[in-house]
């Protein structure tokens, strides 16, 4: 799941624009904000004239150039309309760009990542060039707008351009060919048909065979080895553009987007993943054990990490499909979301209907009608796309799109809910200025969609006529095990995705290591191991979509750390009492319009003020998720006492 952010998320060149660094003349050129009258070259001031003597004869003397005239001096007037400039021409080259990279990625040729890449490396040029003009103005006194505005320019890149021209193309091109590889990748088994990622996916959703779960575990790593050196590549182009605005490497780049003082936000990390470690050591001891009973010790041995193929997803990110394997014994029968889905004919289309009906209870207006005709959300049968889902503004204003291949299934109707909290967002701040049109940090935008995700309760279930009657309250229990399998799982992938890229791009972990790294990591924070030996012939980072289409993950942990803070304060602005994990907000005007006035803030305050708009604090904190799990994790407790736990 992820957002296309028009503007800012991963520019993939140059034209005859002015702006963009790729047509940088010798001499700097004017900033577009402070367009100065040409100044007509000064003749050389005349000399009274001397005759030559006769017997001397002097060679003639060119006229000497006018001497260059300097630099205006920046004003904050200047500043202003600079920034007029360049929210101008952003919103131009970004529409252009989204257009080509929509195509490209709902119709993956050749030829469509070419201009894809092409348009976007004109946008990157224009973003970094501006970022770098912006600087002029650092030391002025401005007003909070200009000054907020000014800064985002700088931080709100994804991948930087180098200055060099032919260096920011060759950083575009690999970054589309990196993210179509992934897009178009399919694993070839030597007897029967190519398998897609969904198509292996599946296998690793319901097969209950150790073989078949591996082979479909290692095939599609087959795509991902080759990318190695284009990301290689990747990090080398993108370092050396960071570098040139002043970033110590593109790790130091992502950080800053979540405006904390240099080297609090990796202690914000640990403090908040300390806070919910107890409760992720607790799910894993649980299940491995239950894992050990199903496929015997040989394969599941006691206080080791547990093999990645086993845990039902193809990055162990999400244990929810083998909630049947891991169910409390003797537990009450919990409804089953894609059998209604399917039980209710509902298409896909019908799916993103009654998410939208969601948003539309707590006050927001319906979605464009361009939405619903522009938008991809069944797999073509005739072309590749690119099928992870995500959600786009093509034009930063009302062409919302989303793109999935939707299966009737439970985790597709939640990913619905959070494609569409994207949309949402983004409408809401579409008449702020365009470089406050984004979150305050990267995390609010998914923690939106997964706010509501935690609403979609078998109380919403039944009040839009998907199931008949409630489950009792024994059942709990069960619900929170299948919720904490999917959210409490991820966090420590979460975690260590960036914290193996930060390692990447500043050099702590070269290319030689690349894969024991990312095995270490995974080890470490998440307790699971490949079940097949891994050498750097591999290359399994880019086995992740946001790793092959550059794409931050932090946002995603604390995302899930928000979204409980969210959901619990907005439960009670709904007049809910009661477990937290029965709440849902649907049909609370109320609630809704404090999730708006957030919202609509974009970024044009700081994400604590942001968060204190709904929650009343300005801290993440992720007791609210504790609070949550609670009863589970009592439980969890109970099942695990005796036995071995850790690895």
């Amino acid at each position: 799941m992820v957002r296309m952010v028009p503007m800012f998320v991963v520019a993939l060149p140059c034209g005859a624009l002015a702006l963009t660094a790729a047509c940088s003349d010798p001499a700097p050129p004017a900033s577009p904000a402070e367009p100065q009258p040409a100044a007509p070259a000064s003749p050389a001031e005349p000399q009274p004239a001397t005759p030559a003597s006769p017997a001397e004869p002097q060679p003639a003397t060119p006229a000497s150039p006018a001497e260059p005239r300097p630099a205006p001096r920046p004003t904050p007037e200047g500043a202003r309309r600079f920034l007029e400039a360049a929210e101008s021409k952003l919103h131009e080259l970004s529409t252009h760009s989204n257009r080509a990279a929509w195509v490209a990625s709902t119709y993956i040729t050749e030829d469509t990542q070419v201009l894809a890449a092409a348009a976007a490396a004109e946008l990157l040029g224009a973003q970094t060039d501006l970022a770098k003009r912006a600087d002029r103005y650092r030391d002025l006194e401005l007003p909070y707008d200009v000054r907020r505005r000014l800064d985002l320019l700088r931080t709100s890149l994804t991948l930087y351009a180098p200055a060099d021209p032919a260096r920011t193309k060759e950083l575009t091109t690999i970054a589309s060919r990196l993210e179509a590889s992934y897009g178009a990748g399919k694993y070839c088994p030597a007897s029967g048909e190519c398998l897609d990622l969904e198509a292996l996916s599946r296998i690793l959703a319901k097969s209950r065979d150790p073989e078949e779960l591996k082979r479909a575990w290692v095939g599609w790593r087959t795509v991902s080895a080759p990318m190695r050196a284009d990301f290689t590549r990747l990090v080398q182009l993108a370092n050396e553009g960071a570098r040139e605005l002043g970033f110590e490497d593109t790790g130091d780049a992502w950080r800053a987007k979540y405006e904390m003082p240099k080297g609090e936000l990796p202690r914000e990390v640990d403090r908040l993943w300390g806070q919910v470690k107890p409760l992720y050591d607790a799910l894993h001891c649980y299940v491995r054990g239950r894992l050990a009973a199903r496929y015997g010790e040989d394969v599941v041995p006691g206080a080791r990490p547990i093999r990645a193929d086993l845990l039902g997803n193809m990055w162990a990110q999400d244990w929810s499909n083998v909630y049947d394997l891991v169910a409390p014994q003797g537990a009450a029968p919990i409804y089953d979301l894609g059998v209604a889905l399917r039980a209710k004919g509902l298409t896909p289309v019908e799916m993103v209907r009654t998410g939208e009906r969601f948003f539309v209870s707590l006050g927001f207006d319906p979605l464009p009608a361009t939405f619903w005709q522009r938008s991809l959300f069944v797999k073509p049968a005739d072309r590749d796309v690119v099928c992870h889902a995500s959600a786009w503004n093509i034009d930063d204003e009302e062409d919302l799109r989303i793109k999935m291949c939707i299966d009737i299934t439970a985790d597709d109707f939640q990913t619905i809910h959070h494609e569409l909290g994207h949309s949402f967002y983004q409408r809401a701040y579409r008449r702020l200025p365009l470089l406050y049109r984004d979150s305050p940090n990267p995390a609010f935008h998914e923690a939106i969609g997964d706010t509501i995700g935690l609403s979609v309760t078998s109380e919403y279930l039944q009040r839009i006529g998907l199931v008949a009657e409630l489950p009792p309250p024994s059942s709990d229990l069960s619900l929170l095990l299948r919720d904490a399998l999917a959210k409490v799982a991820f966090l420590p992938f979460a975690v260590l995705v960036d914290r193996w890229r930060w390692g990447v791009f500043s050099g702590e972990i070269q290319p030689p290591e690349y894969n024991r790294a990312w095995w270490e990591l995974r080890t470490r924070y998440q307790g699971v191991a490949p079940p097949v030996p891994r050498s750097e012939a591999d290359f399994d980072p880019g086995a992740k979509y946001h790793v092959a289409a550059s794409v931050p993950y932090l946002r995603y942990f604390f995302a899930h750390v928000l979204q409980f803070q969210l959901h619990r304060a907005l439960c009670e602005d709904a007049g809910y009492e009661g477990p937290l994990h029965r709440c849902t907000i649907y049909g609370s005007e109320k609630a809704g319009e404090r999730l708006r006035r957030m919202m609509e803030m974009g970024r044009s305050r700081p994400w604590p003020e942001a968060l204190e708009v709904v929650t009343g604090s300005r801290q993440m904190d992720a007791a609210a998720m504790l609070d949550y799990f609670a009863p589970l994790k009592a439980w969890l407790d109970e099942r695990n006492r005796g036995g071995t736990c850790g690895w």
